[in-house]
């Protein structure tokens, strides 16, 4: 991992004083933490019993261990192999969720189980796919109703990555995922130094130690393990640094909301393998994890250029901890952003400006990229989006309301997705739909 600049030592004092008091407050036997930036950890620590170097001791990784398996599917998916809108039959034959498709098991919109039927996955050793019997009363939801975390969907995907490989979810990511990225100490089952998974007594300070074992066909639900500094490496790909593991472009799809309007001041997503948050006005991408015994966090700013890891051994009881590390390295050490410079404009600059929807006034402007940003004169709220030009001279719709949609540039209208805006309200010479009424505005 590369040796980014640390942080600054008052930096480090708050950065430490932070994690210490979520270890004592939050009863943890162990906890280890980390911020990243400049494609590695710029700064690390462990409170409480830590058995060995702090970035080197793994921590059971739980639900991260699904945006690894979405990295591998992603990665079929790129290579042709299938689509987000297959059938789960055409990969995985015989299930009852053979209807849903690959995107809506990776965004937890297959209306798939929670859990998988038999013990609980999670503290009892499992199988094969075909032990679990799955049955119709694992489709509890219909298709893209709404969100429901399902672990079971991913158990069905590590499925689908096996067969397609024709070896086993482990192997295919290790081989495809973690050993590229350098993340050796990243494994199925725990190697020395480990941490003890326990659970910590509520109304008293003693320690119960929790199970470990192989979760069969569920584990790329939940399965890993990993170091600090292999967690950290992830938080860089997540930021950007995907190396030869997934196009960076995939990255992006990866992280795009679904089933939630993403203009709206605080919201809670799931992408592609993803969780996407919205909080104080700054997004976050990366996922938490949790299984008996542990409780771990890996997520990203990227307009800050920073990230945030951590790992304990503890079932519950802890606040996530990484939004505070990452509120503190930024009042602390804010990202310096890189200078505005002139660019010339991707469209004549008598296109450029007050557009009309109606009676509503929306601005189109040139931004960086050679994109263009139509968005209310109020602000870049409810209906805005960015748009990339096409080789046809139409412009493509990438976010918010208009994503996926056609803008097509007229001398004296814009036509978007049937919607008509023109220069002034209503304009009667425009090819306004429905026509303007003949006596105008009175």
């Amino acid at each position: 991992m590369p040796a980014p600049e640390p942080v600054l030592p008052s930096t480090a004092r708050a950065l430490l004083a932070r994690t210490a008091r979520a270890q004592r407050d939050g009863r943890v036997p162990g906890l280890v933490a980390g911020v990243v930036r400049g494609g590695g950890l710029a700064w690390s620590a462990g409170r409480g019993e830590v058995p060995g170097p702090v970035t080197d001791v793994q921590y059971r990784l739980g639900s991260i261990s699904k945006t690894v398996t979405a990295v591998a599917v992603m990665r079929l998916r790129d290579e042709g192999r299938l689509g987000l809108d297959d059938p789960l039959e055409r990969h995985v034959p015989g299930t009852p969720l053979g209807d849903r498709t690959v995107g809506q098991l990776l965004s937890h919109l297959a209306g798939a189980s929670a859990e998988s039927p038999g013990g609980w996955w999670e503290r009892v050793p499992g199988g094969s796919l075909a032990e679990l019997r799955l049955r119709e009363e694992q489709v509890v939801l219909g298709a893209a109703r709404r969100f429901h975390y399902s672990n079971l969907g991913f158990g069905l995907l590590g499925e689908l990555v096996a067969r397609h490989r024709g070896r086993p979810w482990a192997d295919v990511v290790r081989d495809e995922v973690l050993a590229p990225l350098g993340m050796g100490r990243t494994t199925p089952r725990p190697r020395q130094p480990a941490a003890q998974g326990t659970a910590v007594h509520p109304w008293a300070d003693v320690v119960l130690a929790e199970p470990e074992h192989d979760a069969g066909v569920m584990a790329a639900a939940g399965q890993l393990w990993a170091s600090l500094a292999d967690l950290a490496r992830f938080a860089a790909f997540l930021l950007g640094d995907t190396g030869d593991v997934l196009r960076p472009a995939t990255l992006e799809e990866m992280a795009v909301p679904a089933g939630v309007d993403a203009s709206a001041p605080g919201w809670s997503a799931y992408g592609l393998g993803l969780q996407v948050l919205r909080l104080d006005g700054r997004t976050y991408t990366g996922h938490g994890g949790s299984m008996p015994g542990f409780l771990a966090g890996v997520f990203v700013d990227r307009e800050e250029g920073a990230g945030a890891v951590t790992l304990a051994n503890t079932t519950s009881g802890m606040p996530p901890l990484w939004p505070d590390l990452l509120a503190d390295l930024r009042a602390a050490e804010p990202a310096v952003v890189a200078e505005w410079r002139p660019s010339p404009a991707p469209v004549d600059l008598e296109v450029l400006g007050v557009w009309f929807w109606g009676p509503a006034p929306y601005v189109l402007r040139a931004v960086a990229g050679g994109l263009l940003d139509l968005a209310p004169m109020a602000g870049r709220t409810g209906r805005a989006s960015r748009f990339a030009p096409r080789a046809d001279g139409t412009w493509l719709g990438l976010d918010g309301y208009h994503a996926g949609e056609i803008l097509r540039i007229a001398p004296d209208h814009l036509d978007l997705g049937t919607f008509v805006f023109t220069r002034t309200p209503y304009d009667p010479e425009a090819p306004v739909p429905g026509g303007v009424d003949e006596r105008g505005w009175c």
